[in-house]
């Protein structure tokens, strides 16, 4: 496994996170599943407040309690989910981000976070007020570093402007050339990791079935798929590729895999150990389409 810092930040993280948003509500076979990752040389685990309503990250604090200095945990805040159930809203407030830490704390079963995530974000929002939070939370040693998870540049540069961020999660993958047109060289320059997700563009570019995806008709979708398929060849699978294009970028310092069964693992655990794939290899992945663009939010 390699292994890349985080920014400026002082983690050293696995090339390979595991996303832990899919994994289901048996905690004995999650923990199974993060300690065979843990022993392969993942090191970095992602969840989220939000995902199954708080009880991610409680299945991700049983299984890591007792080891907690052998992880690095990234969790995620600002989706307060309603009194009812129903869904949740958008609250990126101070007040909101000083209560949620304490229950995201409480459920890891862990005393500090290392990489605390405003998950989403709009240029409306109170941003300054978001910041202090943070900061906030740094000086009293319940974060150890902060980022966001954005797709959105406007709010990517005004907290590149006005924060001390430390990575960027956005979405990036072969069929999501957007972050190339200048977020990524930013981010670069600035010293900020990128976090990347959607590698397989939700497995369209790991084996199922076409259908059209952010502007894409599904034969151009069908068209990346051969490609990336020709590029593997018989030594490699698309899945290793796919992965290896998102992290082919210097941008780039990890690629969070959603990861629920086995089988996803082990894939994930293949794709960290392939080549890195070549200057001629990347130039035949990107003339197959023609790169898409934001169009909102620029």
């Amino acid at each position: 496994m390699n292994y890349n810092q985080l920014g400026k930040s002082n983690l050293r993280v696995s090339e390979i996170a595991f996303g832990c948003m899919s994994l289901g509500s048996d905690h004995a076979a999650n923990a199974r599943l993060l300690h065979r990752a843990l022993e392969q040389g993942v090191n970095f685990f992602d969840t989220a407040d939000l995902y199954d309503k708080g009880a991610n990250e409680e299945t991700v604090g049983k299984a890591f309690a007792g080891m907690r200095e052998k992880v690095i945990i990234a969790t995620k805040v600002g989706n307060q989910w309603r009194a009812d159930g129903s869904g949740w809203d958008w609250n990126p407030t101070k007040s909101h981000i000083l209560q949620a830490v304490e229950e995201s704390l409480r459920r890891l079963q862990t005393d500090y976070i290392d990489l605390y995530q405003l998950h989403g974000g709009t240029i409306d929002d109170p941003i300054d007020e978001t910041i202090e939070a943070f900061e906030l939370l740094k000086q009293q040693g319940k974060i150890r570093n902060y980022g966001i998870s954005s797709i959105r540049p406007n709010v990517i540069r005004e907290y590149v402007k006005r924060s001390n961020i430390v990575s960027v999660m956005l979405q990036y993958s072969l069929l999501d050339r957007r972050p190339e047109e200048d977020v990524l060289e930013l981010l670069q320059e600035q010293g900020i990791g990128v976090l990347v997700r959607g590698s397989l563009a939700q497995g369209l570019l790991a084996g199922k079935t076409a259908k059209p995806y952010l502007g894409y008709t599904l034969e151009e979708v069908q068209k990346a798929a051969a490609a990336l398929q020709h590029v593997a060849g018989n030594e490699r699978k698309s899945v290793e590729v796919a992965v290896r294009y998102t992290l082919q970028h210097p941008a780039v310092t990890t690629a969070v895999l959603g990861i629920r069964t086995e089988e996803q693992l082990e894939e994930a655990l293949l794709a960290s150990k392939s080549a890195s794939i070549t200057a001629a290899e990347i130039k035949a992945l990107q003339q197959t389409l023609q790169a898409n663009r934001y169009e909102q939010h620029r």
